[in-house]
C-alpha cells in the first residue's frame, strides 16, 4: 500500500507560480509512476502530466505544456509539479496519483492522495 500526501496548493494571481509537492510512504516510491491530475467544480477529473518510475520519461497535457513541469526526487520519496504562468482556468483541486504502469487515464490509477487546492485569481 502506498499512501500519498498532496502539499503546496493556495491562491495564487494570475501569471504567478506554485509548486505541488506529492509525498509517498507506507512503502518505497521508486518502482511507481506517478502522475497529476486535476478536477474543477462540476468538471471530470483530467491529466496534468505523468512521470515514469526512474524519472527518464515525462507527458504533459496540451493544455498546460510549455507551462507546467513535473520531476522527482525518488530518495525524497517525493514528486513535484511546478506550476508557472498559472491563469484562472488552472483552478482546481490537483491528485497525485501512482501506478506500476506508466499510463494517462483516471482509471489505471490504484493509489491516489486527497488532493490539493489551487486557485488563481485573475
Amino acid at each position: 500500500q502506498v499512501q500519498l500526501v498532496e502539499s503546496g496548493g493556495g491562491l495564487v494571481q494570475a501569471g504567478g507560480s506554485l509548486r505541488l509537492s506529492c509525498a509517498a510512504s507506507g512503502r518505497t516510491f521508486s518502482p511507481y509512476a506517478v502522475a497529476w491530475f486535476r478536477q474543477a467544480p462540476g468538471k471530470e477529473r483530467e491529466f496534468v502530466a505523468v512521470i515514469s518510475s526512474s524519472g527518464a520519461s515525462t507527458v504533459v497535457a496540451d493544455s498546460v505544456k510549455g507551462r507546467f513541469t513535473i520531476s522527482r526526487d525518488n530518495a525524497k520519496n517525493t514528486v513535484y509539479l511546478q506550476m508557472n504562468s498559472l491563469k484562472p482556468e488552472d483552478t482546481a483541486v490537483y491528485y497525485c496519483a501512482a501506478n506500476r504502469a506508466f499510463r494517462v487515464q483516471v482509471r489505471e490509477y490504484d493509489y491516489w492522495g486527497q488532493g490539493t487546492q489551487v486557485t488563481v485569481s485573475s
